[in-house]
């Protein structure tokens, strides 16, 4: 299987995160920008003829029933009444509780790929409708562009936001998305904003501040990137945008060596969009 082409599973970051309600059924509204970024994990797929889904790679400390890549390809095959199954090799390389979406987009690509290479050729809007089943971040990386998101998620419309180098910094702790959605002091009544607003430059996460108050190891990376650090989604990870890759590079650099860093591009196309040749 490891000599068989990979399939990408890009990283996210949040450009802005507003909370603006809760619903009956506990999810929350949001409004938020997703950019991908060049910075991902790898798959592979090697099809088998008895229809067992397994995931051949080690998850230390993953259920296999919480396991999103093999839960995605198992909604898939029941939906598209598959016979074949498949065996999943999962390279990681997105950090876990970071705010950059790996479970997500790991699912998404194993949505997107086994779709063609089972055969099924379904539309890029029949994945979403099982996408959304798997978690609120599955279906941008099933839409492939950035994307300006309402709902949970789910509502999503085509943005150009500038596609900067951005270096990312993670201090050594995971975070439980749950935990700081079900926080009783994050902001959940943001008014909405417009585009326009965003565009003009409005950009805060409303769950900077619980994670700030929970976690002042990422209060600290926040503090010393300064005014132009951002969380993404309920983090750990905080970025930093540049302008040029060799300036991202020169404050990686000076990153304390307690935290872990690296620099990316911003993408306004996903790469495993560009795997098959779809401009998205």
């Amino acid at each position: 299987m490891s000599g068989d082409q990979a399939w990408p599973a890009p990283a996210k970051i949040n450009l802005f995160l507003h909370i603006t309600g809760r619903r009956k059924d506990g999810y929350h509204e949001l409004q938020t920008v997703f950019q991908f970024l060049d910075y991902a994990d790898e798959l592979f797929f090697r099809v088998r003829d008895d229809r067992l889904i397994r995931r051949v790679s080690p998850f230390p400390g993953v259920n296999p029933e919480q396991d999103l890549t093999l839960r995605a390809a198992r909604r898939l095959q029941a939906a598209g009444a598959v016979r074949f199954g498949v065996d999943i090799d999962l390279r990681k390389r997105i950090p876990m509780g970071a705010g950059l979406g790996g479970g997500s987009s790991d699912a998404a690509t194993v949505l997107v790929a086994l779709n063609q290479v089972w055969g099924l050729r379904w539309s890029r809007e029949e994945l979403t409708r099982i996408a959304i089943e798997l978690g609120a971040d599955v279906p941008v990386f099933v839409y492939g562009r950035a994307a300006w998101a309402e709902g949970v998620g789910e509502r999503l419309r085509p943005v150009e936001p500038e596609q900067l180098w951005y270096l990312l910094v993670r201090p050594n702790c995971h975070i439980q998305t749950a935990e700081i959605f079900a926080a009783p002091e994050l902001t959940r009544n943001s008014p909405p904003i417009t585009i326009d607003n965003f565009a003009s430059g409005f950009r805060r996460n409303d769950c900077e501040a619980v994670v700030r108050n929970r976690y002042p190891e990422v209060g600290e990376v926040l503090d010393w990137f300064g005014p132009k650090g951002r969380l993404t989604g309920t983090g750990s990870c905080v970025f930093c945008p540049f302008g040029t890759e060799q300036e991202a590079n020169a404050r990686l650099a000076n990153v304390p060596r307690r935290w872990q860093g690296f620099v990316a591009k911003g993408t306004n196309r996903s790469p495993l969009f560009a795997r098959l040749g779809d401009s998205c």
